[in-house]
């Protein structure tokens, strides 16, 4: 259960209104202006008066660094991809631009941007229209970098960053549809943006890639465990290196009401993960539902007529348009219906969610009710305790699908799961769902009202789980995740009992949690800063230590008749540090082969999962077992065939492969309990180019005098390549230096590369 202490609803909002109506006041008679005093690397502490100036130096400064990433990020949003580059390019993801830009245009409406613009606080909207201006001033003075000067590139509005918000809310939901989406057509109907059998393909391997490529470590050390008695905080997320999901580092300031250092996303003016003066936090991808699919019953004289409650209804239909870049370079209209339920919009996947004569589906997504999302980070960017950022968290309910873990100065830590969950309860979807279609997608039934979410007014939103019925967990020795359901953030405190749409319990971890408990419960009792730099930095592939020895056993006695051919490969496996550091061998890459090609075998385990040992099973290859020993050897002939086709030696290092451009890159992939999780597409030329994984990585401390704080950004502040910051950082990453970050104005102005611009409206 979750108990919280903390202010009322009522008092949080007097506080906030308060603020609000003394900032607007003040900011009315101001004109923006803000400080950019640029440290080592490049990193901008943004200095400002007010919150227009914060937001006009913000916007500047992101400007400076990374104007293409964002006009480009802000063409996709606005639906706009299709006109400016063709109908059969793609974007980043790999979405096809006619199908983001029907999308983006659906969701983006005119009616939801104003809505949701007129739901923030006067505060928000103000550093809002200062990051627009900030960004603007650079562009009028500067122009566009050499590679975006195109007539896609222009001034923003207001409305740009309130829909870059609104794709990030609808990650973990229905933006994971889009194809589904835009590709549902009635039976028998013509559809009007079609998707191939391939496009699906990728949307079900991004899909199974979200919580890899946005997956996070964290953990959060109390008073028992620390070594002075204060928090600690690693900070650890995995984020995307490229696109609109890609980190940047920054600090805030105002005086007197403001002062927070870390990492934020693109267009987003406020620090998603960092720390202040008394409390430091971080994000990971929780395991809770963010949306549920409704089976809906057609109504079986026409397929756009649904039954509800015995009645038939029809579904609503809304048009969309986009313009669409034709090949002599003039543009034409191009349409598509999307029919929605009162449960949300039809969505279609052919095979696996069809639209026929007796059913279709509908998906609702919680967070495209979220317009909380930025006044939540605005709150927590101003905590001053644990208890403060906890209350905000319970009462704005804003996170959209991540879980938050902090410390602070009095040595607690704190774990949360609260997010934007369906109020669904066990007992609903006992009653409501098909059990055959599992819990990893929630189907419930759609031809009954009273499937629909529970409202309870405690909550936030109108369909969504109150606070109190979320995960939550408190300790003075320490609290971790990795991506798993909330069940053993700390084992010796086990959450339980929640509905399966939050939380499921006594199943399996992910080796990254496995290595990070274990890794925990080794250390001495007083956990060092060079602890949490090593759980990181030391790239210790956890499953080699669970099955490395049965594999070498294979070696040893079962090669049979392949045994001169595998020779090699069993040499490279013995010789391996069992790390993913720049200096380990080719063992390594065999191992990643062989553990993928385990993966595909069920039952491969040679002691299988048990709920009362969670954190030592499963374990071990069942190589006894013919069939496990079969796919064992043709995994090890495979992979000494494709190592040779790639031109790999014994000599070979896994620095030679792994890179960013040319810089070698060390950590590998999660599904291997690499703590330091990497994912990578095969280059051209053999290599593996890193595209997400470890991203903004700090580790914080509090002593007398305030936060200590080291760090990196991975893949650097800039996504210029003429920028001097494009790749310093990485560089850095590379050699495995975490730098001090300067955070008070002594720090700051003592950084060698300290330099100093003033810029006004």
């Amino acid at each position: 259960m979750i108990i919280s202490n903390g202010l009322s609803r009522v008092c949080v909002a007097g506080v906030l209104l308060g603020a609000s109506l003394a900032a607007s006041a003040r900011e009315q008679v101001t004109q923006a202006s803000a400080d950019i005093r640029r440290t080592s690397y490049g990193v901008p502490h943004i200095r400002a008066n007010d919150e227009r100036g914060l937001g006009f130096g913000i916007g500047y400064a992101y400007a400076q660094d990374n104007l293409c990433l964002l006009a480009n990020e802000v063409v996709t949003v606005n639906g706009q991809r299709a006109r400016f580059f063709g109908p059969e390019q793609a974007t980043l993801e790999e979405r096809n631009n006619l199908a983001s830009d029907m999308f983006f245009t659906w969701l983006n409406t005119p009616d939801a941007v104003a809505a949701f613009w007129k739901a923030q606080s006067p505060q928000i909207q103000q550093r809002i229209e200062g990051y627009v201006a900030g960004y603007n001033r650079y562009l009028k003075e500067q122009g566009a970098p050499a590679q975006c000067q195109a007539a896609w590139v222009r001034p923003l509005v207001a409305e740009d960053l309130v829909k870059l918000t609104r794709r990030l809310l609808v990650e973990g939901g229905v933006g994971q549809f889009a194809e589904a989406l835009v590709g549902a057509t009635p039976p028998q109907a013509t559809a009007s943006v079609t998707t191939s059998a391939k496009a699906f393909e990728r949307v079900a391997a991004n899909q199974q890639r979200f919580a890899f490529d946005r997956g996070s470590n964290a953990v959060a050390v109390g008073r028992d465990r620390s070594f002075n008695g204060r928090g600690m905080l690693l900070a650890n997320p995995h984020f995307p290196w490229v696109g609109g999901m890609r980190f940047y580092e920054m600090h805030l300031t105002i005086p007197g009401q403001l002062d927070v250092m870390g990492a934020a996303l693109p267009g987003l003016p406020v620090i998603n993960i960092g720390f202040n003066q008394h409390v430091a936090w971080t994000h990971t991808v929780d395991t809770s539902k963010h949306f549920t699919l409704y089976r809906l019953t057609l109504d079986p004289k026409d397929s756009t007529r649904y039954m509800l409650d015995g009645k038939s209804v029809p579904l609503d239909q809304a048009t969309v348009t986009v313009q669409v870049k034709q090949a002599d370079g003039s543009l034409t209209d191009q349409s598509h219906t999307v029919y929605s339920s009162q449960f949300g919009p039809v969505v279609q996947w052919p095979g696996k969610l069809d639209w026929d004569s007796h059913y279709a589906f509908s998906l609702r997504d919680a967070n495209l009710g979220n317009d909380r999302v930025l006044q939540q980070w605005y709150a927590m960017n101003r905590a001053a305790s644990l208890n403060e950022l906890k209350t905000s968290v319970h009462t704005l309910q804003g996170i959209p699908w991540v879980n938050t873990l902090a410390t602070d100065d009095q040595g607690q830590s704190l774990y949360m799961n609260q997010s934007v969950v369906p109020n669904v309860s066990a007992a609903k979807l006992a009653r409501c769902s098909d059990p055959r279609a599992g819990l990893r997608m929630i189907m419930l039934d759609g031809a009954h009202s009273a499937c629909a979410w529970d409202i309870d007014p405690r909550a936030a939103q109108p369909g969504i789980f109150p606070a109190d019925q979320l995960p939550q967990l408190e300790r003075t020795d320490y609290v971790q995740h990795s991506n798993d359901s909330a069940w053993l953030a700390n084992p010796e405190a086990p959450l339980t009992g929640f509905s399966p749409v939050i939380s499921q319990d006594h199943i399996g971890l992910g080796p990254r949690a496995r290595f990070a408990l274990q890794r925990l419960q080794s250390l001495a009792k007083p956990i060092s800063v060079s602890d949490l730099h090593n759980m990181v930095m030391d790239n210790e592939v956890y499953l080699a230590g669970q099955v490395m020895p049965d594999l070498l056993d294979f070696c040893a006695k079962h090669l049979g008749t392949e045994a001169t051919a595998l020779q090699p490969l069993c040499s490279s496996l013995k010789n391996w540090d069992q790390r993913a550091n720049l200096d380990s061998g080719i063992g390594l890459v065999h191992f990643i082969n062989l553990v993928d090609h385990l993966q595909q075998i069920p039952d491969a385990w040679r002691v299988a999962f048990d709920p009362a040992q969670p954190l030592t099973t499963p374990r071990g290859v069942a190589i006894d077992r013919a069939d496990v020993a079969k796919a064992l050897r043709e995994a090890m002939l495979a992979s000494t065939a494709d190592v040779a086709k790639l031109g790999l030696t014994a000599d070979s290092t896994w620095g030679d492969i792994q890179v960013s451009g040319q810089t070698p890159i060390h950590g590998g992939p999660q599904e291997l309990g690499i703590y330091n999780a990497m994912q990578t597409v095969p280059r051209a030329d053999g290599k593996r180019e890193v595209v997400s994984g470890s991203s903004y990585l700090q580790i914080v401390i509090f002593d007398d005098q305030g936060p200590q704080a080291r760090g990196v950004l991975a893949f650097s502040e800039s996504s210029n390549p003429a920028s001097a910051h494009a790749k310093d950082q990485t560089q850095a990453f590379s050699q495995k230096q975490l730098r001090p970050l300067p955070f008070t104005e002594a720090q700051i102005k003592a950084d060698p590369q300290y330099q100093q611009q003033r810029i006004k409206e």
